[in-house]
């Protein structure tokens, strides 16, 4: 087995806690000396530094917000001067302001530290070819495993996102191991790749890919890898936290979290309380290790379950599992939720469809009505009873996993919009 750093990496579990608990009471004191926001918060809370001596006081710690970050826009959280800030990423604002995140050298070493050691995990090494198809820019996708995958001095290529024949000229070009982007979007390589007459199996160098910046079903993992011939792997992060952080091993059974950099917690939504051991929760992140924008109970949005025993790697870190989708991403329809994710893991079984789709809502007087827009393939038959069996089965089959029915439209190949980035796959036309 290998490791970036083993010391770290199979670290006993008390010593992660106690460095933990060290960490975390150095960061308390550091955000109330060098941030009028946190201190403010804490003060609002009535928390004072010193009531925080080890991890079992995380709980008296107030939580954090993207709301936090909008409203002291664009650097009020920020803990350093702008002397000691090296970069800057920003997301896009879609939903509102965006959120500016600086970094310290610090951080963006610790940063790349993290997918170093997460790169390792899965396999990669100096070696390797690694084409990145993630965003460069503000957006943290691109340099984020960009740096990480420097460190382990791995060759890398940043062609960023879009150009699709330019990607699978190069990746076959240039003998790639590995890609980095969005799962849409290399399900849409394949797509092309396909048309052409070749296959990814075609390209035999290419054994890697690590994907993530959106839910994606295990369903999904199978099918990219059955048809590229390759090991996928997840890969977790949000641009308030630095970005892409975190892979699963080759094990492909829970991303590895860094206990000595962050604390993940699992929190019931509603009572705010930890949830049984691999039980489903919100995430809630505390950054142990960050100087430019600290985070101390960040509610992340999005729910997910976590593991904690010592992995078949080794490795003692705990793992969080494939997320059940962003609290953000889930649609209430007739009262149920509904996650994007939830109707991938019904498509992705059926060999007549493609893995794109949209969920179009709309309201029919008092009532919510839902339709499923799903792209045929080449192996669709163009008879009227085999589309109608067709159509009835993804009905039917969609109503047993979301618990409603839904109104499914079939419609040609390349109808759905494709995404360089996170794929769109929900339009909600209703009036509130």
């Amino acid at each position: 087995m290998t490791y970036w750093n083993p010391e770290i990496e199979t670290m006993d579990l008390a010593c992660l806690r106690q460095m933990q608990s060290e960490r975390l009471v150095k960061l308390v004191h550091y955000v109330y000396e060098n941030s009028p926001f946190y201190r403010k918060l804490f003060d609002d809370n009535k928390v004072k530094p010193s009531d925080i001596q080890s991890v079992d006081d995380l709980g008296k710690l107030p939580f954090t917000y993207k709301k936090d970050l909008r409203d002291t826009y664009p650097t009020g959280m920020f803990c350093v001067q702008n002397k000691d800030l090296v970069r800057i990423h920003a997301s896009s604002g879609t939903t509102g302001k965006p959120t500016v995140v600086g970094y310290t050298k610090n951080d963006i070493d610790n940063w790349a530290e993290s997918l170093a050691r997460g790169f390792t995990s899965v396999g990669l090494g100096e070696d390797d070819i690694v084409q990145i198809g993630y965003g460069y820019g503000l957006f943290t996708g691109g340099l984020g495993t960009h740096y990480g995958s420097e460190k382990i001095g791995a060759t890398t290529i940043p062609i960023s996102s879009g150009n699709t024949e330019r990607q699978l000229s190069l990746m076959e070009d240039l003998n790639v191991t590995a890609v980095l982007c969005t799962p849409s979007y290399f399900s849409y390589l394949i797509e092309v790749a396909e048309k052409t007459g070749k296959s990814m199996i075609h390209n035999k160098n290419l054994r890697i890919g690590i994907f993530g910046a959106e839910p994606w079903s295990e369903s999904l993992r199978h099918r990219i890898e059955e048809k590229a011939g390759i090991k996928a792997y997840d890969v977790f992060g949000t641009s308030e936290l630095s970005g892409p952080l975190f892979t699963e091993c080759q094990a492909q059974h829970g991303m590895h979290i860094w206990a000595d950099m962050f604390i993940m917690e699992i929190l019931d939504p509603e009572t705010l309380e930890p949830v049984l051991p691999g039980g489903t929760g919100e995430l809630v992140v505390t950054t142990l290790l960050k100087e430019a924008l600290p985070l101390i109970r960040y509610r992340v949005g999005d729910l997910a379950s976590m593991e904690t025993g010592v992995c078949s790697c080794g490795r003692t870190h705990p793992r969080l599992m494939r997320l059940k989708g962003r609290s953000d991403d889930m649609t209430i329809v007739r009262g149920i939720n509904v996650f994007p994710g939830q109707v991938e893991s019904v498509l992705v079984k059926i060999p007549e469809v493609s893995p794109h789709f949209m969920i179009i809502i709309d309201r029919n007087g008092e009532l919510d009505d839902m339709k499923v827009q799903v792209e045929l393939n080449d192996m669709a038959s163009d008879k009227v009873e085999d589309y109608n069996r067709l159509r009835n089965r993804i009905s039917h089959d969609l109503r047993s996993v979301l618990n409603l029915s839904a109104d499914v439209e079939l419609v040609n190949p390349g109808f759905i919009p494709r995404s360089e980035g996170k794929a769109k796959r929900v339009i909600d036309n209703r009036k509130y």
